[in-house]
Protein backbone atom coordinates (compact mmCIF):
# COMPACT_ATOMS: atom_id res chain seq x y z
CA UNK A 1 0.00 0.00 0.00
CA UNK A 2 2.99 1.99 0.72
CA UNK A 3 3.95 2.11 -3.67
CA UNK A 4 0.00 3.25 -3.89
CA UNK A 5 0.20 6.03 -1.64
CA UNK A 6 3.63 7.68 -3.04
CA UNK A 7 2.01 7.55 -6.53
CA UNK A 8 -1.33 9.32 -4.97
CA UNK A 9 1.23 12.00 -3.43
CA UNK A 10 2.54 12.14 -7.08
CA UNK A 11 -0.31 12.68 -8.20
CA UNK A 12 -1.61 15.28 -5.71
CA UNK A 13 2.10 17.18 -6.40
CA UNK A 14 1.34 17.19 -10.36
CA UNK A 15 -2.20 18.72 -10.40
CA UNK A 16 -1.14 21.31 -7.39
CA UNK A 17 2.16 22.30 -9.81
CA UNK A 18 -0.10 22.45 -12.68
CA UNK A 19 -2.60 24.79 -11.48
CA UNK A 20 0.27 27.19 -10.41
CA UNK A 21 1.86 26.63 -13.54
CA UNK A 22 4.85 24.83 -13.01
CA UNK A 23 4.66 22.87 -16.25
CA UNK A 24 7.73 20.96 -15.81
CA UNK A 25 7.49 20.11 -12.48
CA UNK A 26 3.47 18.37 -13.61
CA UNK A 27 4.73 16.62 -16.21
CA UNK A 28 7.71 14.87 -14.13
CA UNK A 29 5.18 14.25 -10.81
CA UNK A 30 2.83 13.06 -13.91
CA UNK A 31 5.25 10.46 -15.06
CA UNK A 32 6.57 9.48 -11.52
CA UNK A 33 3.16 8.93 -10.55
CA UNK A 34 1.84 7.00 -13.62
CA UNK A 35 4.91 4.27 -13.55
CA UNK A 36 4.87 3.96 -9.43
CA UNK A 37 0.72 3.07 -10.32
CA UNK A 38 1.83 0.55 -12.43
CA UNK A 39 4.30 -0.84 -10.58
CA UNK A 40 1.66 -1.33 -8.07
CA UNK A 41 -0.40 -3.50 -10.28
CA UNK A 42 1.96 -5.48 -11.64
CA UNK A 43 2.90 -6.60 -8.03
CA UNK A 44 -0.74 -6.86 -7.01
CA UNK A 45 -1.55 -9.17 -9.96
CA UNK A 46 1.51 -11.42 -9.18
CA UNK A 47 0.38 -11.36 -5.76
CA UNK A 48 -3.14 -12.57 -6.32
CA UNK A 49 -2.30 -14.80 -8.82
CA UNK A 50 -0.08 -16.62 -6.31
CA UNK A 51 -2.48 -16.14 -3.22
CA UNK A 52 -5.56 -17.83 -5.78
CA UNK A 53 -2.98 -20.47 -7.28
CA UNK A 54 -1.65 -21.51 -3.47
CA UNK A 55 -5.72 -21.16 -2.25
CA UNK A 56 -6.08 -24.29 -5.19
CA UNK A 57 -3.27 -25.95 -3.91
CA UNK A 58 -4.58 -26.31 -0.18
CA UNK A 59 -8.19 -27.07 -0.74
Amino acid sequence: MTLLKWALICLLISLVAGALGFTGVARGAGQLSKILFFVFLVIFLVILIMAISAGQLIF
